[in-house]
């Protein structure tokens, strides 16, 4: 097993996207099995040693920067093992060093397809699992966790435990019980909290009665074991898609095509959409605000100058189905004002990857903004429920323009998810934006929303989970933890603060 204690070979193990700074580490290693992760494990909590598990460092909430203890990179353990094709879909089993880009290549090369997409698809497989990452087409095929049918995890104990759908569940009192082999079992409580109302939500660990004991690990963000073996169910890979960049003049024009493209996705999938909406079914719904627009104008002149937002959509289709879908959605677009002379459209392959270049080019303005300037951008993950989404919209706006401060709004707007992203010219301006950011995570709590609905909570975040679910769920949350890492070795930092973890 290879081991790094130099400064210079340990540095890239000690950022993550977060920018979060400090991180720093005894050594890092790199297991190229099961069994060396379990070995590696089993030490560190003989020695009260702390790990950080280490994937490929597209994470933006600082889980993946150590302070302290030894890094556990996943980077070795990066085979594809079988793909397997079925009449409805099929099955991977992938090891969790294996990027995203490398298994989507696999996959579809058999005509098969995994529908979950992170913006950032150098990712890599376990990082997924423990992020239950989520993208665009989360609004039609949700996120990572419907996919996941087993999972191999090393456990701080130094055991190994493969664990599939289906096979251990938590009574009605959520009491859990997993077992270990040789008469062992991890006996565990789950917290007694209510999740968010919210589609997305990836802010501590998932709770519902009954759950499938797989479920706790998706999402734990490698505080409870670390994922090093993972089974996927695949679906058919699509025909066709069809895609759509539409600008608006007027945002509540935008809204009610929104909500109306949303009622009419819903309502085809509960299967009486027959007649009302001719099928619409979106998977993606993007949002782009009118500041966006004026970002992305200097790459794409062609925006409309009066436009003050703008929707990327897109739909499955095959050669029976294009014509009429098509149609379908300009009469949606048409019923509700939008600028259809200066949108566009797309069918062929060629012109949906520009489409979505379109989509993931905002991030990239604003972060090389940011490096002009100096400074880091402040940016919100929340997601609210349906009845919420327009008058938090409102309150971004309006608390934005009053104080001032440069930002774009733009994201997943079909599960009632954007992001802002505060732009902060100096320090001074960086402050206020951080006492803005707190006033929207109280709103979007008080209103039944979630303070992360895609990114995870990692280090950066952790305060506001304290908000979401006071003190007392937080220490139910500790207490789960240390039924499964009781010397609490596993991402020290993550999730909770120091003083949940040694009581």
């Amino acid at each position: 097993m290879l081991n790094k204690s130099k400064p210079e070979e340990m540095q890239s193990y000690l950022a993550d996207a977060s920018n979060l700074a400090g991180g720093h580490a005894a050594r890092v290693v790199f297991p190229e099995t099961a069994g060396e992760v379990a070995e590696v494990l089993r030490e560190a909590s003989a020695g009260g040693v702390a790990v950080t598990v280490s994937g490929a460092g597209t994470g933006v909430v600082g889980g993946r920067v150590p302070f302290g203890g030894i890094v556990l990179a996943t980077d070795r353990l990066n085979r594809i093992k079988e793909i397997v094709a079925g009449e409805q879909g099929g099955r991977g089993t992938v090891e969790a060093g294996v990027t995203l880009a490398d298994f989507r290549r696999e996959v579809e090369g058999r005509g098969l397809w995994y529908p979950p997409d992170p913006t950032e698809w150098s990712c890599y497989m376990g990082g997924t699992v423990v992020t239950n990452a989520s993208g665009a087409r989360t609004f039609k095929y949700g996120a990572t966790r419907p996919y996941i049918r087993r999972l191999k995890i090393a456990l701080a104990s130094g055991d190994l435990l493969d664990l599939a759908r289906g096979e251990v569940f938590a009574d009605s009192e959520g009491r859990l019980s997993i077992p270990l082999g040789a008469g062992r079992a991890i006996e565990a409580q789950l917290p007694a909290y209510r999740m968010p109302r919210t589609r997305k939500h990836a802010a501590g660990y998932y709770v519902e009665p009954g759950m499938d004991a797989l479920d706790l690990f998706i999402g734990s963000e490698g505080t409870l074991g670390v994922v090093v073996e993972i089974e996927a169910a695949l679906l058919p890979k699509p025909a066709g898609v069809l895609g759509g960049v539409v600008f608006f003049t007027e945002e509540e024009k935008l809204l009610a095509f929104v909500r109306a493209a949303r009622e009419a996705s819903l309502a085809t999938r509960a299967g009486n959409n027959v007649q009302q909406g001719g099928g619409l079914d979106a998977r993606a719904l993007e949002y782009f605000d009118a500041e966006a627009l004026g970002f992305l104008r200097g790459k794409y002149p062609s925006i409309p100058g009066d436009a003050q937002g703008a929707v990327f959509f897109e739909q499955e289709t095959n050669a029976a189905s294009e014509e009429q879908l098509m149609d379908a959605w300009l009469a949606l677009l048409e019923r509700h004002e939008a600028a259809l002379d200066a949108s566009w459209f797309a069918t062929a392959e060629r012109d949906q990857t520009r489409l979505r270049e379109f989509r993931h080019a905002l991030p990239v303005l604003v972060n090389e903004w940011l490096a002009r300037h100096g400074q880091r951008k402040v940016s919100t993950d929340m997601s609210v429920p349906d009845e919420a989404f327009a008058a938090m919209l409102r309150f971004y706006q309006e608390t934005l323009r009053a104080s001032g401060l440069q930002y774009v709004i733009f994201g997943h707007i079909g599960d009632n998810h954007v992001h802002v992203n505060i732009l902060p010219r100096d320090q001074d301006q960086a402050t206020q934006a951080r006492e803005i950011y707190g006033r929207f995570i109280a709103r979007a709590v008080s209103v039944g929303g979630t303070i992360s609905a895609e990114h995870g909570v990692g280090k950066i975040k952790r305060d506001y989970l304290r908000a979401l679910y006071g003190d007392e769920h937080l220490r139910q949350m500790a207490a789960l933890k240390r039924a499964f890492d009781p010397a609490c070795i596993l991402g020290r930092g993550n999730i909770f603060a120091e003083e949940f973890l040694s009581q």
